[in-house]
C-alpha cells in the first residue's frame, strides 16, 4: 500500500483528471489517512497542500479530532484547522 506521501508525490506532474483521482484515493481511505494528511498538510506546498486539505474536508467529520490535535501544536497551523474544521461542520469557526 503506497504512503500518503508517495500518493500526494504523483500531483507533481498530475493533469486535473489524475488530480482528482488522487483525491478520490485519498478520501476512499478515509479516517486511516486522517494522521498524516493533517501531518502533510502543516508541510506541503501547492497542489500538494490543495489536495490535502480537500481530502480532509470531504472525510469529514473523522478529520476534525486530527486537526484540532495539530492547531493545538502549531499555532501558525491553528487559523487553517479552523477553517477546514468549519467546512466539515458547515458553520463559521
Amino acid at each position: 500500500m503506497q504512503s500518503v506521501e508517495e500518493i500526494l508525490g504523483k500531483l507533481e506532474t498530475a493533469d486535473n483528471t489524475t488530480k482528482n483521482k488522487i483525491e478520490n484515493i485519498l478520501v476512499d481511505k478515509g479516517q486511516a489517512v486522517v494522521p498524516e494528511l493533517v501531518h502533510q498538510l502543516q508541510i506541503a506546498k501547492g497542489v500538494r497542500r490543495g489536495v490535502a486539505a480537500m481530502s480532509l474536508i470531504r472525510i469529514g467529520e473523522a478529520s476534525v479530532e486530527y486537526l484540532r490535535k495539530a492547531a493545538n501544536s502549531n499555532k501558525e497551523f491553528e487559523w487553517v484547522a479552523k477553517y477546514l474544521i468549519s467546512e466539515i461542520k458547515g458553520v463559521a469557526a
